[in-house]
């Protein structure tokens, strides 16, 4: 019985996380979400996370890491030390991301379209600031 409970207990939490974020989603005008404070970035942006992703466009609120290699990114701040080069390799990417937040260690894109961009070091070829 004690882990039929348990159990229960963790699908249920698992599916609060989930939905609890999408019913409170607003209508986005471009990346912002409207009703919806933008809480300002922590100061320390290296996430927990080890995870690497590779995508072709992301589109965030808050896009958090400690390396982002990006071809392009539209954002309205930027935080962490930018290197601007035409030399920027993304290597392979593939798939579109469309979260609230992104985060991981290290970040490969073509296109960043978010609010905040937080890194240690962004290096990228084409900078568009809001």
């Amino acid at each position: 019985m004690m882990r039929r409970r348990e159990l229960l207990v963790t699908i249920g939490t698992g599916l609060a996380m989930v939905v609890l974020p999408v019913g409170g989603a607003a209508i986005a005008n471009h990346v912002k979400l409207e009703g919806t404070p933008v809480a300002p970035p922590l100061p320390n942006p290296v996430p927990a996370s080890s995870q690497t992703i590779h995508a072709d466009q992301i589109t965030a609120q808050q896009v958090r890491a400690d390396a982002i290699y990006a071809n392009k990114i539209d954002a309205d701040n930027i935080q962490g030390q930018i290197h601007q080069s035409k030399d920027v390799k993304v290597g392979d990417t593939r798939g579109e991301i469309k979260a609230p937040e992104v985060t991981a260690s290290v970040i490969y894109a073509d296109e960043i379209s978010a609010n905040w961009v937080i890194a240690n070091n962004v290096y990228v070829r084409d900078v568009r600031r809001r």
